[in-house]
């Protein structure tokens, strides 16, 4: 690997070294214990490129680590079958400085964006009979993974704007034990699911909130810009509202289209995942709220889960590109 030889001191984690490393159960707890500890993650440099592409760095630090992922968005790689997200992590000593490992930045996102969302749901969702998966990209099966992790739903319905891909994740997941079933009519699936976890790249909601039931939790990922946005703002009003981290208000759609309409404000919004893991506020509070996580990732998350797998690394031996 060019990475890899480039650096031939460094460790460097690809995504098979990831995948075997990582475990939801695990790194849910990582990131529990990493909300409550005192990192520092300055707001992130946001760059908009031309043709709808973004350039994002996400620096942080704490006492023991310092870590920065430089991640480029390209949402037309797919079409040519390339990533549309992709990017490098670099690990060092908080010590020292001395860079101690590089990561994939994509594989490390997928694991670590989808074991917040299912950290979120730890403390919001209530009983998860059904599973609702709703996309079908890169991160769609990490989400249906890391609630199956936590929740142990007994079916998982799959939903995505082209029903081979929703065929075949649902089959993949199947192939790894779970009962999943693609579906093709998204407003007949939305009722179902006690779990609604969205991953989509939509500008248009796909959540309606007058589909939404009583006791339901909305996990929504997908939207990472203010035009881009997966439920509505009735959907959004209907909910309890918590955030990754208050940038959301910002950055993602599904929050600013509503503040621009005079429907939200801060002041909504319940609590961070800091003060859920921290135990500030309570999360769920009665067994027929609507509950809503809207994540749109932080540093925190890549620090804390990049320490994690080297230390874990380093206890396994030698780590293999």
């Amino acid at each position: 690997m060019a990475v890899q030889a480039a650096h031939a001191m460094l460790p460097w984690f690809d995504a098979a070294t990831i995948d075997r490393l990582a475990r939801f159960e695990w790194l849910v707890e990582v990131l529990r214990t990493g909300f409550q500890s005192e990192v520092v993650a300055p707001p992130r440099p946001h760059y908009d490129l031309p043709e709808g592409r973004t350039l994002l760095l996400m620096p942080a630090w704490e006492e023991a680590w310092i870590g920065t992922k430089l991640v480029t968005i390209f949402p037309d790689n797919p079409q040519a079958g390339k990533p549309s997200i992709q990017g490098v992590y670099v690990l060092c000593s908080g010590r020292d400085g001395a860079p101690l490992a590089l990561f994939d930045a994509r594989a490390l996102t997928l694991w670590r964006t989808a074991a917040a969302s299912a950290l979120a749901a730890t403390c919001l969702a209530g009983s998860v009979a059904t599973l609702l998966v709703v996309g079908t990209g890169a991160l769609a099966p990490f989400l249906a993974r890391a609630h199956a992790a936590l929740q142990r739903p007994r079916r998982i319905l799959v939903w995505g704007r082209k029903p081979e891909k929703a065929k075949a994740l649902a089959a993949a997941l199947r192939a790894e034990g779970h009962a999943a079933t693609a579906v093709a009519d998204l407003e007949r699936a939305i009722p179902r699911a006690d779990l609604i976890s969205c991953a989509t790249m939509s500008t248009e909601p796909l959540v309606r909130g007058s589909l939404l039931r009583p006791g339901q939790h909305l996990d929504l990922v997908g939207s990472y810009r203010p035009h881009m946005r997966e439920a509505d703002s009735e959907a959004i009003g209907r909910a309890t509202l918590f955030v990754d981290t208050f940038t959301a208000l910002e950055e993602s759609g599904d929050l600013a289209i509503p503040i621009r309409e005079g429907r939200l404000s801060a002041n909504d919004v319940a609590a961070d995942l800091t003060a859920l893991c921290r135990g500030r506020h309570p999360g769920r509070t009665h067994p027929d709220e609507i509950t809503l996580f809207k994540s749109v990732g932080c540093a925190l998350e890549d620090l804390v889960t990049a320490a994690a797998l080297w230390r874990r690394s380093e206890a396994q031996g030698p780590t293999t590109g």
